[in-house]
């Protein structure tokens, strides 16, 4: 049982999506002293949750996650891990509260990238009289820092890629495409779109091997949250996973914005950077207006 504060402000849900962010988070509310409720979502691969009160429910099912919520007092939640497709419009299924909202949350869909869907969903949770919070609030040291990961760091040719991959990654995300950017040789060679980072790394891999990229130079991927996006959702992670991709492609490193990206397996990932030759860096930039 918790006490003070947090028995007032109800249980937590994480809604939990693909990969291993979910249960990052999960074993951080616990040690906090929560009980977290895991809402996993259907047709998204993660890895099996073992020692928590565990439901089901598909993206778009409203109506069943506002039912999860009465039933187990939900006042908090969190979004987290990776969803492989947003729902199709028969797949919805609005609350009676929600019926009015139907004709925005279609065209949000239809239309909206992926920070206009999130913007949606956050909107529709807090309907339900849940407060939506984001992954750093659960666990801030998965954030990353300013500086290495691991023990190397970024050489001036590198740095150089660094800097145009950053202007590349927020012109990207102000459209609401994506979050990432890779950078040889002083130019950009790939952006993220609806495919996600590791698609991209791959496209990176195939340009490298068929000699459209030059072997001669490494490059850098970039991955920053969009100059609007609300961190309450999608933050951008990086991991074992991305390092691994990234290497694959021939890149020298990866880089995250320091506080607004998350670190996971963070000993880990020092080990395998340095094993690998490889840096992972957190960046401090300066961020424009958003307008």
């Amino acid at each position: 049982m918790l006490a003070g504060d947090d028995a007032a402000s109800g249980r937590l849900a994480i809604i939990a999506g693909g990969g291993l962010l979910p249960h990052y988070l999960a074993d951080a509310a616990r040690r906090n002293g929560e009980n977290p409720l895991i809402i996993q979502l259907l047709d998204e691969v993660a890895p099996e949750w073992v020692g928590y009160d565990v439901e089901h429910a598909s993206v778009g099912n409203f109506a069943g996650i506002q039912k999860l919520f009465r039933r187990f007092s939900i006042t908090r939640v969190v979004l987290s891990g990776s969803v492989r497709r947003r729902p199709e419009w028969r797949q919805i299924r609005p609350t009676l509260g929600f019926l009015a909202t139907v004709p925005f949350v279609l065209k949000t869909l239809r239309r909206g990238g992926d920070n206009a869907v999130l913007e949606m969903v956050i909107a529709l949770l807090e309907a339900l009289g849940c407060k939506v919070i984001g992954a750093h609030e659960i666990a801030p040291d998965l954030l990353a820092s300013p500086g290495p990961v691991g023990t190397l760091t970024p050489d001036a040719e590198a740095e150089e890629d660094i800097r145009v991959a950053i202007d590349a990654a927020l012109q990207l995300g102000r459209l609401d495409i994506g979050q990432g950017a890779v950078a040889v040789g002083g130019r950009v060679v790939a952006l993220e779109g609806p495919e996600g980072t590791d698609a991209m790394l791959a496209r990176v891999a195939e340009m490298r091997a068929s000699g459209r990229i030059s072997s001669r130079r490494k490059g850098v991927l970039v991955k920053l949250a969009k100059p609007q996006q609300d961190e309450r959702a999608d933050l951008p992670a990086l991991g074992l996973q991305t390092l691994k991709h990234a290497g694959l492609a021939g890149l020298s490193g990866i880089v995250g914005e320091a506080g607004r990206s998350l670190v996971l397996d963070r000993a880990e990932l020092a080990r395998a950077a340095d094993a690998s030759g490889m840096f992972v860096f957190g960046v401090e930039i300066a961020r424009p207006e958003v307008g």
